[in-house]
């Protein structure tokens, strides 16, 4: 396993789908953990995660209730005494499975994890477990704030569409995680495709954009009939980058791939 990053820098893993080991300030943080080879109807186009990745986890955050952000057999294999960072209404759920340290989190709220700053973000999407499930809020999550923890600042949007409040967060950002696809051929509400993603980082202005949310999961047979869609976001999501916010640096990691930047400043 490579060493932690500079303690002025971080290194991002990108597991796959939604899921991202950022270590940063000698923590590790794990997003949205989606880590079986297979969710309900969905596969794993990627191959398994190797069990270094998920060692030392000091904390995970989860953005929603959807099953492919929110996976209680993967939540497992992290152990059940693992810190998670959770949406407002959440808590419940887990608890309900055994998790004993549930923190909820609504947007604007901050918290701390190893020195590390952690802040709830808003997103645009539906955060309820299924139609007829529990409802709680969506979140993202910005890792790390120079003025407070003087730590580099992540922005993992988890699942989001498009929302004026992004340019909120502009000229703060040296990391932006954002979502570019889904799991299927075709993208639903509350989703960015490569052109939005593109819009989002117009608004957000962050140094170095990473495409996520693709090329991961799909349905049975689909990758078959239709498989441009897991291969083709990132692409179109740097074309479109190229074009709408050249500023910003792109870089497209494939699942397993990782990123390690530092900064002296």
């Amino acid at each position: 396993m490579s060493s932690q990053p500079d303690d002025s820098g971080y290194r991002v893993t990108y597991v796959g789908h939604a899921t991202i080991l950022i270590e940063i300030g000698g923590v590790r943080l794990l997003t949205d953990p989606v880590l079986r080879q297979r969710v309900y109807h969905l596969r794993r186009r990627s191959t398994p995660v190797p069990e270094h990745l998920l060692a030392g986890v000091d904390a995970v955050l989860l953005s929603h209730l959807h099953h492919d952000h929110l996976d209680l057999p993967s939540l497992r294999r992290l152990g059940t005494g693992t810190r998670l960072i959770v949406p407002n209404g959440a808590g419940a759920l887990l608890r309900k499975h055994g998790f004993s340290r549930v923190e909820e989190m609504r947007k604007g709220e901050r918290t701390s994890v190893g020195g590390v700053t952690v802040t709830a973000t808003y997103a645009l999407h539906d955060g309820g477990r299924g139609p007829f499930g529990i409802q709680a809020d969506t979140l993202g999550f910005i890792v790390g704030d120079r003025l407070v923890d003087g730590k580099p600042s992540i922005y993992f949007a988890g699942d989001t569409d498009v929302f004026p409040a992004m340019a909120d967060m502009a000229g703060s950002l040296d990391l932006a995680l954002l979502p570019v696809w889904g799991w299927g051929p075709t993208l639903g509400a509350g989703h960015m495709d490569p052109q939005r993603a593109a819009e989002a980082a117009q608004l957000l202005a962050p140094r170095l954009a990473i495409p996520i949310h693709w090329g991961t999961l799909y349905p049975l047979a689909m990758h078959h009939i239709s498989p441009l869609f897991l291969t083709q976001p990132p692409q179109l999501f740097a074309q479109f980058m190229a074009r709408m916010a050249p500023a910003v640096e792109v870089r497209v990691l494939q699942p397993g791939q990782h990123y390690t930047a530092a900064f002296a400043e």
